[in-house]
């Protein structure tokens, strides 16, 4: 891992600091929070999971067993229920929840955020080509644009639980995987990142 984050770190140092991660504590809380999320490896969210997985994790759209056994194993088309009419995708014939499934570094998911970071690098085949963000420089930048968009820098104040628990909120609207993120934390504290 670490030596993973030092290559990254080094090899993207610039791009890094364009996006404002242009301080140890910055980089310290960015690299140990897309490790929690990808390992560094650009994924497309896999959405794959048994019927009694569906209940836990989407209760809002599987009720009951019965329901969930209709989707269970069916990644597309878990996907195209959960992710239907919101975040700018449309219904759930359109596809577009497979279509806009997370992907990257950090899962960024949605139509709206794949036009909007499309806009910001002004390439629209990020819109119709999404496997592009399975690149490591795609995944990477649009970690960094979705760090910039939702202003974490702003809720990193120091290298205490406190701050992880607010970054880790703003990413993933919870605290989802804390203690691994607060023990990432500290093992990537050690590295020379700036």
């Amino acid at each position: 891992m670490n030596e993973l984050i030092q290559q990254l770190n080094t090899k993207y140092n610039t791009v890094l600091n364009r996006y404002g991660l242009d301080t140890q504590l910055k980089r310290v809380h960015f690299w140990s929070q897309l490790y929690h999320e990808s390992k560094l490896v650009p994924r497309a969210e896999n959405l794959n999971y048994s019927a009694e997985r569906l209940l836990k994790i989407f209760p809002k759209y599987f009720k009951d067993l019965e329901t969930a056994k209709q989707y269970e194993r069916n990644p597309e088309k878990i996907a195209n229920l959960v992710y239907a009419n919101r975040m700018g995708n449309g219904d759930v014939e359109s596809g577009d929840g497979w279509r806009y499934r997370g992907r990257g570094f950090i899962q960024l998911t949605g139509r709206n955020n794949y036009e909007a970071l499309a806009k910001h690098l002004n390439n629209d085949n990020i819109i119709s080509e999404s496997e592009l963000l399975l690149s490591e420089v795609n995944a990477l930048v649009s970690a960094l644009w979705y760090w910039q968009r939702n202003n974490i820098n702003t809720v990193i104040t120091s290298n205490n639980d406190l701050s992880i628990e607010k970054v880790t909120k703003k990413i993933n609207g919870g605290s989802n995987g804390i203690e691994d993120r607060k023990a990432l934390f500290k093992e990537v504290s050690k590295l020379k990142l700036i």
